[in-house]
């Protein structure tokens, strides 16, 4: 009786199928010089037995691997699941290495911690990267948006011999990227406003570095973009129109692009200096504009156009449909996806950058008639 209610192990399982503990050890790994015919015989002893497969942490132990991916989110991943530009491209990532029987850990990149600061001190606070990504077991990280100039994220998983897969970032030494043609993509957005004869463009910009922003930005500031991203599309915008007024958020959520349009298209600000078109970064950030826009009254695009980046579904926004700058988003996961397979596997690291293309909707249009400039044949 205690004998048959023993837990089955791989051992009673070979012996059932009358084969070596080794050849059942194959046929559950997949691979191996063992036939088809083999494999069914093992595969049905083990469901007789009610047998599961070998102990996952005593075949992660013999393979050095964990079968782990981090995924490297931000500072503040609860974010992430806000923003479907980034639920997208987990869909993508985690369709790919699920299929190779790869788990997902989500990681922070770096969180404020206490500072001694003295009241008032307008220094930035102190930030520190996640324990995880000192201790977690992983094989490979995904750092999904990219690396700062100093990043303490990437500095943590080298100090481990982490080997790493850069999304939307400046190259890492070693380390596959996927990219994006965001640039030009942008720049597109801007030509499409300037063809329907808006010269007063804004821009309302993701976040330029980690301080959190928010604010009109200079020169000064402008030169202290160090995200990629963000670096690329302000070169878009740039490459067609110096913007009337550019407007960092602190990150790319709705409330922060209707905070933004709310002070770019004020009623404080002249009607004739008033910009007619925006000019967003992201499409959350440009829903949040279309918002502002009707609680100040102002028809869209009567009175101003929107322009957004990324192609994400918006039905809350109805009856408005964002124009757009579409990427392909769990394209972008599933890319990803492969360069950590290709890591795995050993392969040189690629480069791999995705297109972009312009997707009008109902949000933009031509420049309103009182702004037009007179005809001087009238």
């Amino acid at each position: 009786m205690g004998r048959s209610n023993a837990r089955p192990t791989l051992a009673r399982v070979a012996e059932l199928a009358g084969v070596s503990v080794s050849t059942a050890s194959l046929a559950f790994s997949g691979a191996g010089p063992i036939t088809a015919e083999t494999r069914d015989k093992v595969l049905a002893a083990a469901a007789e037995l009610g047998y599961s497969g070998p102990n996952p942490l005593g075949r992660q132990l013999r393979s050095g691997r964990s079968g782990i991916v981090g995924v490297v989110l931000g500072d503040q991943p609860g974010r992430a699941f806000r923003d479907p530009v980034a639920v997208k491209v987990l869909d993508g990532l985690v369709d790919v290495l699920g299929t190779e029987g790869l788990g997902v850990l989500l990681i922070p990149g770096v969180r404020a911690v206490a500072s001694p600061r003295a009241e008032g001190d307008d220094a930035p606070p102190v930030t520190a990267v996640d324990p995880l990504l000192e201790s977690a077991a992983m094989d490979v990280a995904v750092l999904v948006w990219g690396v700062l100039t100093d990043d303490a994220t990437l500095a943590a998983l080298r100090r481990r011999d982490v080997p790493v897969v850069v999304g939307e970032g400046g190259r890492v030494e070693g380390a596959p990227l996927v990219a994006l043609d965001d640039r030009a993509g942008t720049a597109l957005a801007v030509r499409h406003l300037q063809e329907l004869g808006h010269t007063r463009i804004a821009e309302i910009t993701l976040p330029l570095d980690a301080a959190e922003r928010s604010g009109p930005i200079d020169a000064a500031r402008l030169a202290q973009a160090d995200r990629t991203s963000t670096r690329h599309r302000l070169a878009g915008v740039r490459d067609a129109v110096e913007p009337v007024i550019s407007w960092e958020t602190p990150a790319s959520l709705v409330e922060h692009g209707r905070d933004a349009a709310t002070e770019i298209l004020g009623a404080w600000v002249p009607e004739t200096e008033r910009p007619t078109a925006i000019v967003a970064h992201s499409d959350l950030l440009a829903a949040g504009a279309v918002i502002a826009a009707r609680e100040l009254g102002l028809r869209v695009p009567e009175d101003v156009s929107v322009a957004g980046f990324d192609g994400i579904d918006l039905p809350w926004l109805s009856p408005d449909v964002l124009t757009s700058v579409h990427q392909p988003l769990q394209a972008k996961g599933a890319a990803l996806g492969r360069a950590v397979l290709g890591v795995l596997a050993g392969d040189e690291p690629t480069c791999t950058t995705l297109p972009v293309e312009l997707v009008p909707g109902t949000t933009t249009g031509p420049v309103p008639d009182v702004v037009r400039p007179a005809d001087p044949q009238a």
